[in-house]
Order: structure tokens, then C-alpha cells, then sequence
């Protein structure tokens, strides 16, 4: 019997034997289940599949029905979701929630919007070549966040709109192994400002309780001003900080590892797209309909968690430039609106989350 469980697979170990189980979810499996996979006679590809019968990509997607709540996957553990593949139109992207459950709990640890979760908050296509989270042509989501679980898993799918939505197509792939007693659970939670009230600040998290380590940052940012709009700090507060933190960054582009204004030196924004942070998504005005400046951005702390022990808050500024006064330069709070989604791993139970809203509050606009 082999002593590796299969978790936390890397190109140093993957040589190495392990008795965990590979199974996968999706709408030729419903239930993951080992030698069940293919066998509908029924479903989203009936029709073209009529002349060839069971087998032959009779099932390869889904329908969800005006305001229905689909359960997308439910796996009894010990294991680990390791990987999720999906795709619907970008239209679908801010009307669809996202929502994981471990281990029977009543409230979610993740809860997104379906295109944020996956670094896509603007329901425009936009490719991310990172490691946690891919996406391809053409608007092909993928998740490789590791979630391990003890008892149970369960991902729903929410529709918000009284719309059918044609053509859900997804894959779970995950390992039935047993589970360490130091693994953290996976969370996500999206909150937005919309737009952000003068001299304020736009919350990321507020109220984590427990010990765990924050993972990774996504921002959808419309831009309601002109000019640089990035000089904002972030600001992790930690175990009992009050006023001020304990790790505060120096500007917004600062901390999504891009400097001076994400400028490209053709006097544009500099697009770019790494493993573990990038600004992949610049929407620039048309002349008509798209009046406003739209950046897409994240941050994945994978080899820098920020570590906690009992609680943690995190918090951006949105400041741009006044004009000079007396020739000196002055701020100039601004008013955006600002989407983000953060990742985390914590030990349960977890604090509930706020209210996400309905599709009016969800919706680009």
C-alpha cells in the first residue's frame, strides 16, 4: 500500500505510486461513478447522437431552467476536487452563482458569480495564463485550486434570471484519498462596490474568523473618472489589528505585480498574463455604448500566503489624481465600481458571508 495520498501532485512527485482514486463528474456522469460514465440515452446531444446510439455523446451538457438551483456535483469523501472544467456563453457569467459546500454545512464557503471565480467579471471573453486558474479559447474556465475535503462536497449552479440558459457544459475531476489533519478548507466570497462612496474604502473580506491563509485576489474594475486611477493601497489586517494593518501595499498596480500605471511604452496599458499575477483585461471605450475604462486583475498568492491565526480583513483604497494646486500634487478619491473576488483556506466553520443580490446587482452595467 502506498503512504502518498495523492494530494499536492507536482512535476517533483508525480512519478509516485498512491492508491487514491480518480473519478470525474460531469453530464455523462452525474455521479462520478466507476464504469458508469457515457450511458445516457438521454439528454443535450440526443438528437445528433440519434442514429448512433448509447455512447455516443448523448449527454455532453445541460440546461438550466429560469431561477433553478442545479447541484453541479455532490462527492461523499474523504478526497479532493482537484480539477474544474466549464464553459457557457459569456452572457451567463454574472447571472450564474457559483456556490461550494463541504462537509454539510448550511452556508457556502465559495460564493461567486460564475465569471469571477474564474477571473472573467466582465462577460467578455479574456484568456488567463496562470496556474490556479486557465482560461482558453474560447472561454473554456479552468480551475486547478486544490480542494480537499473530510465527509462531503456539493456545487450548485444558480440561475438568477427568469431566462433559460442553454448549453452548460462542465467537468469535476477529483480523488477519493484520505485527507490530512492540517488541510484547510477552500473559500471564496465576491463582494462589490458599486460605485464606491467618496473617501471610503472597497472591502474584500470582512469578519474571517478562524486560522487559515489568504490565497489569491481577483478585481473587476470599471473606471468612473479620468485619469490614473491605481494609487490605491490594500491593506491585510490580521489577529486583533485595529486601525492599521499589518502588511499594507504601496498602489494597486504595485500589488498586482505591475509598476507605473501598467504603462506599455507605447503610451498604452501593458497587458499581461503569468502564473501567479497579471492585468489580462483592458477595455478601453468605443466611442458609442462602452464609455468607461474596465480592467480585469489578479494576484495569486500561491508561494506568499498571507498567513492568520483568528481573523483577518482586507481592504483597497480607489485613488486617483487631482489637479495641481500650488504645484503640488493632490489625490483624489474616486467613486468605481469595484468587483472583487478573494480566495482563501481557513479551518471551519466559517463566518456567513454578506448578501450577494439578485441578478440587477450582479449585472455589468
Amino acid at each position: 500500500m502506498s503512504s502518498f495520498n495523492g494530494l499536492g501532485v507536482n512535476l517533483g512527485n508525480l512519478w509516485q505510486l498512491s492508491d487514491a482514486e480518480s473519478r470525474s463528474i460531469s453530464p455523462e456522469n452525474f455521479h462520478g461513478e466507476k464504469g458508469k460514465g457515457g450511458m445516457a440515452t438521454e439528454g443535450t446531444g440526443a438528437i445528433p447522437a440519434r442514429e448512433l446510439g448509447q455512447g455516443w455523446k448523448v449527454s455532453p451538457s445541460i440546461n438550466i431552467q429560469p431561477h433553478e438551483l442545479v447541484t453541479m456535483a455532490e462527492i461523499d469523501g474523504p478526497g479532493a476536487i482537484q480539477h474544474i472544467w466549464l464553459t457557457v456563453h459569456p452572457t451567463w457569467w454574472r447571472r450564474l452563482v457559483l456556490r461550494i459546500y463541504w462537509d454539510g454545512e448550511e452556508t457556502p464557503s465559495v460564493e461567486t458569480p460564475l465569471g469571477d471565480f474564474f477571473a472573467n467579471g466582465w462577460c467578455e471573453r479574456c484568456n488567463i495564463q496562470s496556474l490556479p486558474i486557465a482560461v482558453n479559447p474560447a472561454g473554456g474556465f479552468n480551475s486547478y485550486w486544490e480542494m480537499p475535503f473530510r465527509k462531503h462536497a456539493r456545487i450548485t449552479i444558480e440561475n438568477l434570471t427568469p431566462d433559460t440558459c442553454y448549453g452548460f457544459y462542465y467537468s469535476v475531476d477529483y480523488t477519493l484519498t484520505q485527507v490530512p489533519e492540517d488541510a484547510a478548507y477552500f473559500h471564496a466570497q465576491w463582494r462589490r462596490s458599486h460605485p464606491l462612496a467618496y473617501m471610503d474604502v472597497h472591502t474584500l473580506l470582512d469578519g474571517v474568523k478562524g486560522q487559515g491563509h489568504y490565497v489569491g485576489t481577483y478585481i473587476a474594475w470599471g473606471v468612473n473618472s479620468r485619469g490614473w486611477w491605481g494609487e490605491g493601497e490594500i491593506k491585510f489586517y490580521m489577529d486583533g489589528d485595529t486601525d492599521f494593518p499589518t502588511i499594507a501595499g504601496t498602489g494597486t498596480e504595485d500589488y498586482f505585480g505591475g509598476a507605473w500605471n501598467f504603462e506599455h511604452p507605447q503610451g498604452q496599458y501593458g497587458t499581461f498574463s503569468t502564473p501567479y499575477l497579471g492585468l489580462p483585461q483592458v477595455i478601453i471605450p468605443d466611442g458609442l455604448y462602452q464609455s468607461q475604462q474596465r480592467f480585469g486583475m489578479y494576484r495569486w498568492h500561491v508561494q506568499d500566503p498571507i498567513r492568520f491565526k483568528e481573523d483577518l480583513r482586507v481592504t483597497i483604497q480607489a485613488l486617483g489624481w487631482r489637479s495641481m494646486y500650488e504645484n503640488q500634487m493632490r489625490y483624489l478619491p474616486l467613486q468605481d465600481d469595484i468587483a472583487s473576488t478573494s480566495f482563501w483556506y481557513q479551518s471551519e466553520p466559517h463566518a456567513s458571508y454578506p448578501t450577494l443580490g439578485d441578478a440587477n446587482d450582479l449585472e455589468v452595467n
